[in-house]
């Protein structure tokens, strides 16, 4: 039994782990599409009782009823109208599940009628792999029918002497997916959480002219455990270097790195002036982390002496970017929050604008050091600095993350040629 009917829009994911199932759930909710073609590329449990239960619950989320639902009374409706086929109807919506091919290339894409795939694996990263590379590769999914290719991961180039191609590229919905060009176009991946959180951060600060002259900036993201981490310790992989990964998630917090910094200069180029650093640490929450973001502004000062950029500056250009440009992927906040209060919440970040704060200070310059630097004066001169603190909490899961990647999936569905 196949799901494609007539000008139906049956949309592809591959791998069905916590974003492949997420963003089941979130086109379950959106309506948009009318069929959803899954493929695990491996058995799953021992019966199709089984795999239901598993796309119906999760323990951090809770049921897929009341996901949908909440307490409404209505719920979600689950039938198996053909077992032979992995055929499952959840919602009203046909999802079929494919068991058979791990290699996009093996995935009869075309067959199903899928135009579009969401490659939730994490295996398949690379742009410039070849379709017909011997472990597979994102192109695969190309030659197997598929017309685009969304990845819900940064690109990860192997072989630093190759370029991204160019009918690849990055995009963060509400930041620079206006920049998606379909004929050009064809392997698009979708960042990270943080990447998205953070450039949703960044994104109004450079918009406004007083803010817009970056000096100095880092970040530190407070981030939930994930599935690539130990439960308990375990020895390291061979040629693994960050041996931290393999300590018990349950019961450290745990130092490691991030790519965000260098995701955010391909969503937000003129970042890449400002020599932006990024780091992670672990702790052992199921999800919402936390970014701290330290920036450096070069400032004006009034007629009485005080900075333009000061703590209630910053946080208006937050409350105007909420309720204008970013109104729902940023949510201006100043409740008292803790991490449990944004499960779920379907922003891309959220602004803890009651923690944000500025301190003012000078860069002194003597007369000396500005004649090497060839400022021919007699003066030395003191230079206003502002240091401004931002904090935003983001669902890493679903509510940042896939919320942010089923609106990509949409845009990019809409504009298919």
């Amino acid at each position: 039994m196949e799901i494609q009917l007539h000008n139906k829009r049956i949309l592809g994911i591959n791998g069905i782990g916590r974003i492949g199932k997420l963003t089941l759930w979130n086109h379950l909710n959106l309506k948009y599409f009318d069929g959803i073609v899954i493929n695990s590329g491996r058995e799953l449990g021992k019966k199709m009782e089984d795999i239901i239960q598993y796309l119906s619950v999760d323990s951090t989320y809770g049921t897929l009823n009341r996901f949908l639902y909440g307490y409404t009374g209505e719920s979600c409706d689950i039938k198996i109208p053909d077992r032979s086929e992995c055929m499952i109807e959840m919602d009203g919506i046909p999802v079929k599940i494919l068991k058979n091919a791990r290699n996009p290339r093996d995935i009869d894409w075309a067959k199903e009628g899928v135009r579009l795939v969401i490659d939730c694996t994490g295996v398949f990263l690379d742009p410039t792999l070849p379709a017909d590379h011997p472990k597979g590769s994102l192109r695969g999914h190309l030659e197997a029918g598929a017309e685009k290719v969304i990845v819900s991961a940064p690109f990860k180039i192997r072989d630093s002497s190759r370029k991204l191609p160019e009918d690849s590229a990055t995009f963060v919905y509400g930041v620079n997916h206006p920049s998606y060009d379909p004929l050009k176009h064809h392997i698009i991946s979708a960042a990270s959480c943080t990447t998205t959180g953070l450039s949703h951060m960044v994104k109004p600060l450079l918009d406004t002219k007083e803010t817009s002259e970056i000096v100095t900036a880092s970040m530190t993201t407070v981030h939930a455990s994930t599935n690539n981490q130990s439960i308990l310790d375990a020895p390291p992989k061979a040629g693994s270097k960050d041996l931290r990964r393999n300590r018990s998630v349950f019961n450290n917090i745990i130092p490691t790195s991030t790519g965000a910094a260098i995701a955010l200069e391909e969503i937000l180029p003129e970042i890449k002036k400002v020599g932006f650093m990024a780091d992670s640490i672990r702790v052992p929450t199921s999800t919402v982390s936390l970014i701290s973001l330290n920036l450096t502004f070069r400032t004006e000062l009034t007629e009485s002496g005080t900075p333009i950029i000061n703590h209630n500056f910053i946080n208006d250009i937050y409350r105007k970017a909420a309720a204008g440009a970013q109104k729902d992927l940023l949510v201006f906040s100043e409740n008292q929050n803790v991490s449990s209060d944004l499960i779920g919440c379907q922003a891309a970040i959220v602004i803890e604008g009651l923690e944000n704060h500025t301190r003012t200070g000078f860069l002194s310059f003597n007369a000396d050091t500005l004649r090497r630097y060839g400022i021919e004066t007699t003066y030395d001169m003191n230079l206003p600095v502002t240091h401004a603190k931002v904090f935003g909490w983001y669902d890493n899961e679903f509510g940042c993350y896939v919320n942010c990647l089923g609106k990509l999936t949409k845009y990019v569905d809409k504009n298919l040629i």
